[in-house]
């Protein structure tokens, strides 16, 4: 029987903490007894937290401190809107985790796929920690990247809808801790693939000194709800025909031996079937026996299996057959009749029994598969073209974006890149719609380190709208209202002029322009708005600050004209007004 020695060695400290709890109530009480229980307290909740996953050093970031005395709003750069009807996009300049805040306010549980290309840690001016690049000799180098990435996921995860995704890339220097702290925050058993990502060409060597080269990134994918996530796979047709054969009658076999084993093996035209005629209860791999229809008699048939899942197909015998064509193995294996009067003379694949019932009852059948290796080399070798910008480090195929994003069954789902780098999620959306006429949509978030999100991932994404011809675009950008210190009526008003953007972000709309919406955040502008309406009036919808009252006269005017009203929620700054 095993022990759990860490499991007893916590229960011993705990009993010792309860003496020394004991000792100090015993102890004349002051400031000082009341401070010690209080870390004794401390102390043992530590001890008895659970003690299996990742542990690491827990970092703070320069914008935990920020967000602790500021709340971050959005403004719109209208000089970079793209209005080019069809869905509109929305692209946001500056800290992510701000962005992800603002994002729980807005899309919490309405994403449906979320990419990420996080910085992957090389120690190469890769990862920026609080305006300074992370280097191989910081000795937090690992704790400070998975405290970075841990408060960002489980942000995603409350953003992710309930038939949601999230594919993450990243290589072999941070793949072991990700792994784990995904394993906690979306659960190990929403883990639907690991992806092996060939990226490079194997005969390419990165680096000459090294007699290991990394060929191979990685994609991590895992669902909201495995259960409500179908992948939508490949479909192959099957049908009778395609995996039915007929054996003629045997030729004479070449007798050959094999170590102490007399071998047997039959030949007619091009196939190949190995026999054996030694007692298998002597062989030391496992074979399997079973008979054949030949046409003359049934033989006794001896084949070893290579894998052994192939023979469970219900009919006991699996044939290796050489000569039919490329497997990958170079032979194909053939499970054997049942009933020899039944089947006489056809052999099947080894295809699942199931299956094989469909099959046999004349009903073409469609199944899919998604592999997890995939070789993207020519993509990635290939990548400093895409977009019509630079970055080319930065940059990950579309085609393999394409991929992921097509998991997803619906073709009008919302995509969010958070680590958008030079919008190549954008981009792959993009192509996807004008493929296939989708209407997907898409939010990314980047950050300004070296005019990225403008002069990048802008500049790439219109080019590409240009290209096709259809989707609008909004650029927001993350600014910041200070908060600490003062009552919430008293920034309130400046909160007020930042609800058109979160209304325009949750809503995928656009109130510049648009004569056929509006947004009335004040009595005033209420007023104003019903003076002005008459049988001419565009507008269609009104969104209505939580807090404007209409009157019943404006009611009546509303049902007249068929404006509808949607009262804007109280949720987007609700948490600041305690």
């Amino acid at each position: 029987m095993s022990k759990n020695v860490s499991k007893e060695r916590r229960e011993r400290l705990i009993e010792e903490i309860k003496e020394i709890k004991t000792y100090i109530a015993s102890a004349p009480q002051d400031e000082n007894t009341a401070t010690l229980l209080t870390y004794i307290a401390e102390i043992e909740k530590d001890i008895k937290n659970k003690k299996y996953g990742l542990v690491f050093e827990e970092h703070r970031e320069a914008v935990d401190e920020l967000l602790e005395t500021h709340t971050p709003v959005l403004t719109e750069e209208k000089e970079l809107f793209i209005d080019n009807g069809g869905k509109m996009n929305f692209l946001i300049e500056g800290d992510n985790l701000a962005a992800l805040k603002l994002l729980e306010k807005t899309h919490k549980g309405k994403i449906d796929i979320i990419y990420i290309d996080p910085p992957y840690n090389t120690g190469k001016e890769d990862f920026i920690y609080n305006d300074r690049y992370v280097g191989c000799d910081d000795m937090f180098r690992h704790s400070k990247w998975i405290s970075f990435m841990e408060k960002r996921l489980r942000l995603a995860q409350a953003l992710l809808s309930n038939d949601g995704a999230i594919f993450i890339s990243i290589d072999d220097n941070e793949y072991a801790p990700l792994k784990l702290i995904c394993d906690e925050i979306f659960g190990a058993e929403n883990l639907l693939s690991v992806h092996h990502i060939q990226v490079r060409f194997t005969n390419k060597s990165l680096n000459e000194r090294k007699a290991f080269q990394e060929c191979v990134e990685y994609v991590l994918i895992y669902a909201k709800n495995a259960a409500h996530f179908p992948a939508n796979r490949p479909q192959v047709e099957y049908s009778l025909e395609a995996f039915k054969y007929k054996i003629n009658e045997l030729a004479s076999p070449i007798k050959l031996k094999v170590g102490d084993r007399d071998v047997e093996v039959f030949r007619k035209g091009e196939w190949e079937i190995e026999q054996v005629s030694a007692n298998i209860d002597n062989l030391k791999e496992t074979w399997v026996t079973g008979s054949i229809y030949s046409g003359t008699g049934h033989g006794a048939i001896y084949q070893k299996i290579v894998e052994p899942r192939l023979a469970i197909d219900g009919y006991q015998c699996l044939y290796k057959v050489y000569g039919l064509g490329e497997d990958g193995l170079g032979y194909r294996y053939f499970s054997g009749p049942q009933k020899p009067s039944a089947t006489k003379g056809k052999m099947f694949t080894g295809v699942p029994i199931a299956r094989r019932k469909e099959i046999e009852n004349g009903q073409a059948i469609k199944l899919g598969v998604i592999p997890n290796i995939y070789d993207f080399s020519p993509d990635f070798g290939n990548i400093r073209h895409e977009g019509g910008v630079g970055f080319n480090s930065g940059k990950k195929p579309t085609k393999l974006l394409k991929q992921l994003i097509n998991y997803h069954k619906r073709k009008d789902i919302t995509v969010l890149d958070f680590f958008a780098g030079s919008a190549s999620t954008g981009h792959a959306v993009l192509d996807l719609n004008y493929e296939d006429s989708g209407n997907r949509n898409f939010i990314l978030c980047t950050n300004s380190e070296k005019n990225i999100c403008r002069e990048i991932a802008y500049s790439r994404l219109k080019n590409v709208i240009s290209h096709h011809n259809v989707a609008s675009l909004k650029y927001f950008k993350i600014d910041y209202i200070p908060i600490s210190e003062k009552l919430y009526y008293e920034y309130a008003d400046e909160l007020l002029h930042h609800i058109r953007e979160l209304v325009e972000l949750e809503n995928g709309i656009n109130f510049t322009g648009n004569d056929e919406i509006a947004i009335l955040l004040t009595e005033e502008e209420l007023d104003a708005f019903a003076a002005s309406m008459s049988e001419n009036t565009a507008c269609k919808t009104i969104y209505l600050g939580h807090d404007v009252l209409t009157s019943e006269t404006q009611e009546k005017l509303f049902k007249k004209y068929n404006i509808t009203v949607n009262v804007i929620p109280d949720y987007y700054y609700r948490d600041l007004e305690g």
